[in-house]
């Protein structure tokens, strides 16, 4: 393999700087706001002059350009409503394809290390500018992948939420869908709304954002990009970075891509002597591997409990570990074959290795240590360990919005994410930045029907970013939000709406919001759930309110 690294890609150098090995370095090149910035080499484009002014209306209106980061659902919505009310739109999408989460992909996404790694390095692959790759099949594969690391979806995953819950403005379902459809089903639906929304002419794909931070005069947001341009019919590609400046910018990358890795005693241990035995879920992709041997799945979350589902009868045992959780599904819904356990206190690291030999086990065989419980119960014999803990919040290419030092609990009116990566801090109704509302974010709430909620979000953005709803004054988001970390506190929970009513509430609020100035810009109306909607939200709520009773009785004020 040969990497070219020089800007200006003319000669090739034998000998990458950055080893092509399991684990490329993370982006330790990022830097946080409390840390000295670095000046990037930029080729900027410089096409559009400014018309910033200190007035608060002039940032939005229907001949602004937008970037929209991701092509997920989330992305495809809020895309789709922006081309809508006539914004000039750039999507960045650093896959081969629209669909985020329900984009299967067989290969599975590196594990990252087993150590702590704060929010803003995320989960992509340091790769420098002007590189040029050359290599075998494999190599090219592992490369892709760790460009664009490849989502948790699994083979057998299916939707959670009933289809008539998960429709969109953009367009429903086909007739007759079932109320659960498979990812392939679920991607097909979102490709659908994103060709019919003219999305493929506006979207670069293969196309990772790699750092978002505004012009030197404040109008403008710069945004740096990294492409990967691939040889036709060979394993061949180009890396290469273009610097655009935009008027707005919609963050739509997802809850799904920085794994959580929970520190525990000898965990480290386990996964550096045995890797492939010991997996965060994102890399699950089919039981097969599990046939006849006992798992420990470590989490009691929908994704932990879809993976003891998925074993069923294929493993020979499975221990789901739990901390009790609120929002811990009940052990009612595990297979026969499963069993709930205490939380892990420590693993007790695998029997000391010959120096210089590497640990082999057979297919057969456990992997030779034993996991001990905070109740005092020891497990032994366990083949496998599936760490379904959850992900942290990150947005790496908004390094400035990132605090590595400061905790979850005590952040700044600037943050967007502290280090325990578990909320977005100072949002507007879960979109807007409240300093600087051009940028926004959709996608961020939780417990909700992703789909219908998330293209809500996007239609009531469209309008504020088109001038046809205006936004509080900053003052007044300001004290709005503290109103509602006084009421719900902080963390993940702040974002959930799974408390009955809380949700239809919350789109209601939009609406009615936006509305409100549809007499005054001659503007189309935002609609609200339908009937069909709210009658299938009931059904699903009765539901909920038998797995999570606490939520339910406490008005939504219980923290994970």
């Amino acid at each position: 393999m040969t990497i070219d690294t020089s800007e200006v890609a003319a000669q090739r150098i034998t000998g990458f700087p950055y080893a092509f090995v399991p684990h490329l370095p993370l982006k330790a090149d990022r830097h946080t706001h409390l840390e000295p910035q670095t000046a990037m080499p930029l080729i900027v484009d410089t096409d559009s002059e400014s018309d910033f002014t200190t007035n608060p209306e002039s940032r939005f209106g229907v001949n602004k350009t937008v970037a929209v980061i991701g092509s997920g659902i989330s992305g495809v919505c809020a895309a789709a409503h922006l081309l809508k009310h006539g914004l000039s739109v750039t999507v960045f999408e650093r896959s081969n394809g629209a669909g985020g989460v329900w984009k299967f992909d067989e290969r599975p996404p590196e594990d990252p290390p087993y150590v702590y790694r704060p929010p803003s390095y995320g989960d992509q692959h340091h790769i420098p500018s002007g590189a040029v790759f050359d290599g075998g099949d494999a190599d090219f594969s592992n490369l892709e992948i760790r460009f664009a690391p490849p989502s948790p979806c699994y083979v057998g995953l299916k939707t959670n939420v009933p289809t008539p819950l998960m429709g969109t403005a953009l367009g429903n379902w086909p007739e007759g869908s079932p109320a659960s459809v498979s990812h392939s089903t679920a991607l097909q639906y979102i490709r659908s709304l994103a060709k019919r929304s003219g999305l493929d002419a506006v979207t670069e794909f293969h196309t990772r954002v790699e750092d978002v931070r505004k012009t030197s005069d404040g109008s403008k947001w710069r945004i740096t990009t990294l492409a990967l341009e691939k040889e036709d019919g060979i394993p061949s590609a180009r890396f290469t970075q273009k610097v655009r400046d935009f008027d707005l910018v919609v963050v739509a990358s997802g809850h799904y891509n920085m794994p959580r890795i929970p520190q525990i005693e000898g965990l480290k241990e386990w996964k550096d002597s045995f890797p492939d035995r010991v997996i965060h879920s994102k890399r699950y992709r089919n039981p097969e591997k599990y046939r006849d041997q006992n798992a420990l799945v470590i989490g009691a979350g929908v994704s932990a409990t879809d993976v003891c589902k998925e074993l069923g009868e294929i493993s020979n045992k499975t221990y789901q570990s739990t901390r009790n959780g609120r929002f811990d599904l009940p052990a009612s819904v595990l297979p026969p074959n499963a069993v709930r356990v205490a939380t892990v206190e420590r693993f007790v690291p695998p029997e000391a290795k010959i120096e210089g030999e590497e640990p082999t086990l057979g297919n057969n065989q456990p992997i030779p240590g034993s996991v001990v419980l905070t109740d005092g119960t020891v497990l032994q014999d366990i083949h496998q360990v599936v760490i379904a803990t959850g992900y942290i919040v990150s947005y790496p290419f908004l390094p400035q919005l990132h605090s590595d030092t400061t905790v979850d609990a005590d952040p700044n009116d600037e943050l967007v994410v502290t280090s325990d990566g578990v909320m977005t801090h100072n949002l507007h109704k879960d979109i807007f930045y409240i300093n600087d509302p051009t940028l926004a974010f959709i996608g961020v709430p939780y417990h909700v029907a992703t789909f219908s909620l998330f293209d809500f979000q996007a239609q009531a953005l469209a309008r504020v970013f088109a001038g046809r709803a205006k936004l509080p004054t900053q003052e007044d988001m300001r004290r709005k939000y503290e109103e509602r970390v006084e009421s719900k506190g902080r963390g993940r929970f702040f974002h959930s709406l799974v408390t009955p009513g809380h949700e239809i509430a919350y789109v209601k609020d939009l609406a009615e919001w936006v509305n409100s100035y549809v007499k005054e810009t001659e503007g189309e109306p935002m609609p609200t759930h339908s009937e069909e909607f709210l009658k299938e939200y009931e059904v699903l709520k009765s539901r909920l309110r038998g797995l999570y009773p606490e939520v339910a009785k406490n008005d939504g004020r219980l923290q994970e």
